[in-house]
């Protein structure tokens, strides 16, 4: 065995060795090994499958599978970095710790075995238009394939690992409840005062500002950390996959509180969390009433609905396909799909069409709704930024809808 083969499998391990720690024998607090099935054995498999295949390739095909797996295993260390940072290292951030620089002796293995086995035995005129071209199929494929996976592994697998400031201003309860599959969730209650409560979702750091609106409006107010967030157990999911269970298990947290009635319940959502309301009132006739602001493509199918290029497209295919394997579950339906399944009950849309959000596309999701439905776009606005945009309406138009829906 060559000193390269040598070096590559020493490298692969490491990385295999974090994905077992992540995965098996130190899974999130409130899961279990059983649940990561797919997100550990389908990468061990592969990684098991490079290390093999490594010394059967030529030089250049060396090369460039050292550098595919190279940026995928920095990826894979992230966590550890983001985590330790936070709360200090724990857990399997020491194993993680090991994958960033398996992942940098990966790239430099690739490096050095593109130089070391380039051609240099043809013409001129040949030579460089052929490395231009292999130049451009790298780029593609970094930016098409490598790129998206790494996000994918990094979104479903960090979260904000601390409690923000509380600056609700009110006073309010510590609490908790479990969802339909057993995570503990955390968060914070202000009691209702006119006999109807929201939830503001998601997290407890930026749905603390409509949550203090809503407060001074007599509402009850509920806002918790996600799974895999803060002091919540499970799995993060940046995108939000599974987290209508979170918003189903708040539901029914409020409907045993004293002082909320049962049917006056609803939901608004900023960003991701504006995804998730309509998917979880879509699911459930428990909520009455939902604010949605921010939504945008979560899944394959909603990508597609914003005319997307083939570039695009392959991004978005291998983005959702990652994340299906990291997060061990099936992508989210389609959200013009949910949108239609919510009427009666009210919805309304916000969102900021000139924000490269892709919230243009609440077009389609307002289309797709049956009334009572509005729309309410703030082309100056930012990312979920229509509270900050234009306050005082703000407050008019959804502090109106909810008293409309629910008192």
């Amino acid at each position: 065995m060559d000193s390269t083969t040598k070096l590559f499998r020493l490298a692969i391990g490491a990385i295999a060795l974090h994905i077992a720690d992540d995965n098996f024998f130190q899974p999130e607090a409130g899961t279990s090994a059983g649940d990561h099935l797919v997100s550990g054995l389908v990468p061990l498999a592969l990684l098991a499958l490079a290390a093999w295949g490594f010394p059967r390739l030529r030089g250049t095909q060396r090369g460039f599978l050292a550098l595919l797996l190279g940026p995928l295993g920095i990826a894979t260390g992230i966590e550890a970095v983001h985590y330790a940072n936070q709360v200090g290292p724990s857990g399997d951030d020491f194993t993680g710790f090991l994958a960033i620089p398996a992942g940098l002796l990966l790239i430099g293995i690739g490096a050095v075995t593109l130089w070391r086995t380039r051609r240099t035995d043809d013409r001129r005129i040949w030579r460089y238009p052929r490395r231009a071209l292999l130049g451009v199929a790298a780029l593609l494929v970094a930016s098409t394939i490598l790129l998206p996976t790494a996000v994918s592994y990094v979104t479903t697998h960090t979260a904000r690992a601390v409690v923000p400031e509380n600056t609700l201003g009110v006073a309010y309860e510590n609490v908790s409840f479990r969802t339909s599959d057993g995570l503990e969730l955390k968060g914070w209650y202000v009691p209702s005062r006119n006999g109807a409560a929201v939830i503001s979702f998601p997290g407890r750091a930026g749905s603390q500002k409509p949550a203090r609106m809503l407060a001074r409006h007599g509402y009850g107010v509920l806002l918790f950390d996600r799974r895999g967030e803060g002091e919540s157990e499970g799995e993060p999911n940046a995108f939000g996959w599974g987290g209508d269970e979170d918003i189903k298990a708040a539901i029914e947290f409020l409907q045993g509180r004293a002082d909320v009635d049962p049917e006056r319940i609803g939901g608004i959502g900023l960003s991701v969390g504006g995804e998730l309301m309509l998917e979880a009132a879509a699911e459930t006739d428990d909520l009455k009433a939902v604010v949605s602001e921010g939504a945008g493509a979560r899944a394959f199918s909603d990508e597609m609905d914003n005319d997307a290029d083939l570039l695009t497209t392959a991004a978005t295919a291998a983005k959702v396909g990652s994340m299906a394997v990291f997060a061990n579950q099936a992508p989210p339906p389609n959200i013009n799909d949910l949108t239609g399944r919510i009427a009666p009950r009210p919805v309304m849309l916000i969102a900021a069409p000139n924000s490269n959000h892709g919230e243009e596309l609440n077009r389609t999701y307002y289309a797709a709704a049956r009334e009572p439905k509005t729309l309410w776009e703030i082309p100056e606005s930012g990312h979920v930024g229509g509270m900050e945009a234009r306050p005082v309406e703000y407050e008019r138009r959804v502090v109106r809808f909810f008293d409309d829906a629910l008192l």
